[in-house]
């Protein structure tokens, strides 16, 4: 079972948002998911049309329960929301809970307690935390395997980011257990050089402590929340929807990556005993080691692959090694390329830079290759994240989008967009 807590010190950032939402995606993807509300505001049973009067019993009853030795079960409070999604609202009370649990032992642990209890009915746990960092958040992040920081992308919201960052790493490590923290933007509006920037800015400095995803600003996703429901279950078909669908995609296959390096980690100690045992047997057999090398050709250790591959430069790497005075100077044009992200025209040449350090493949689809991401994929930049292409193109104007692991998106970095016909947008680019 994962559990995610979904944490900020500040207000009006959009938590409950990604909470409701992020859960509500995970259920629609076929995970049984869990949604714990410890904010005392409530707002997820608001957001998901439960009657407050109706709540008899919240997560705050649970978390007591045991100092006051009235033991009493999570799924005794719990709100069915669909098929795979289940609520433990939360209530006023929860604002005391930190007075009432002065001096009893193991106090942090209550949630992570209470949790423990249905470990295996669950795919995954979201926990809505309160905007501050007290017992209530301290609870969540033992309870928790990952937390993820929503930033809107705004000047208020990234600045005092890193301090926050920094809080939580000293509360882990209080908690003494790895956690996996990450950066989410949400609330993200295009329309605004601000928020370009900042996310610029998020993206250089927390690369892959990031999401590739964004939430964008929606107003379908805040209409929904009046209603009482879902984005998944008040417009399908939205942009917001989307977004969240991709988040809860990434988060799942982050996971799967991690347990697939930890299989390769497995995998590679075994080769290297496969290995060692080998080499005793060949220092124990001399003649049979002397026939073997007279029989074979040395063959170069995959790492020496691996090693070459990495450090190979990107295809167009000769040019910006080129003699001739004008190549040259199209070269450190080119050199210093990794530096500004968007699209570039360079005499008859046009530059695609983007920023995906987590990607495994970036391409570019657009009415210029018909729409075919194959024909023009975007190479890595050493290890810092950065991918480009160069094409060459006709004066006029062209519609693209980028294909990053085979999730199709507008480029982040360029403000010129079209609607397109399946609702989404077009990033667009003039060639003159």
């Amino acid at each position: 079972m994962r559990t995610i807590a979904v944490v900020n010190q500040k207000g009006g950032c959009g938590k409950t948002t990604v909470s409701i939402n992020l859960a509500s995606a995970f259920a629609g993807v076929g995970q049984r998911t869990l949604l714990v509300d410890i904010d005392p505001q409530s707002h997820c049973a608001v957001g998901l049309a439960v009657p407050e009067e109706q709540i008899e019993q919240s997560i705050y009853d649970v978390l007591i329960s045991k100092s006051r030795n009235e033991p009493i079960k999570l799924t005794e409070i719990l709100w069915q929301i669909s098929d795979r999604l289940e609520l433990a609202p939360a209530s006023i009370d929860l604002s005391a809970f930190e007075q009432q649990m002065a001096g009893i032992a193991e106090r942090d642990c209550c949630l992570k307690s209470a949790l423990s209890e249905v470990k295996g009915e669950y795919d995954y746990v979201i926990i809505d935390c309160p905007p501050a960092v007290g017992l209530l958040t301290f609870n969540a992040l033992r309870a928790a395997t990952d937390v993820i920081v929503p930033v809107e992308t705004g000047y208020f919201s990234l600045h005092g980011l890193s301090k926050q960052l920094e809080t939580l790493n000293i509360l882990c490590k209080r908690c003494n257990q790895q956690v996996e923290v990450r950066v989410l933007a949400s609330m993200y509006d295009i329309r605004t050089k601000m928020a370009r920037e900042i996310l610029a800015e998020l993206r250089a400095h927390f690369a892959d402590k990031m999401f590739r995803t964004v939430v964008n600003f929606n107003t379908k996703i805040k209409e929904a929340s009046s209603f009482g429901q879902p984005i998944g279950e008040y417009d399908s078909a939205s942009k917001g929807q989307r977004d969240f669908r991709s988040l809860a995609e990434e988060v799942i296959d982050s996971e799967a990556r991690q347990q697939r390096r930890e299989m390769v980690n497995s995998l590679a100690g075994q080769l290297e005993s496969i290995s060692a045992t080998a080499d005793e047997l060949l220092q124990a057999e001399p003649i049979l080691q002397k026939d073997r090398e007279m029989e074979t050709q040395p063959v170069k250790p995959a790492i020496e692959i691996v090693q070459a591959t990495k450090t190979e430069e990107p295809r167009f790497a000769e040019e910006r090694k080129a003699k001739s005075p004008e190549k040259s100077k199209l070269a450190g044009i080119d050199a210093r390329l990794s530096d500004y992200y968007g699209v570039t025209q360079i005499n008859d040449a046009v530059i695609f830079v983007t920023l995906y350090p987590r990607a495994d493949g970036v391409q570019v689809a657009g009415d210029f290759n018909n729409w075919q991401p194959g024909k023009t994929p975007m190479q890595k930049v050493g290890d810092s994240g950065v991918w480009q292409t160069k094409i060459k193109l006709p004066e006029g104007k062209y519609r693209y989008r980028l294909v990053v692991d085979g999730q199709w998106q507008q480029d982040p970095y360029n403000e010129l967009t079209e609607l397109n016909p399946f609702g989404g947008f077009n990033s667009v680019l003039e060639v003159h």
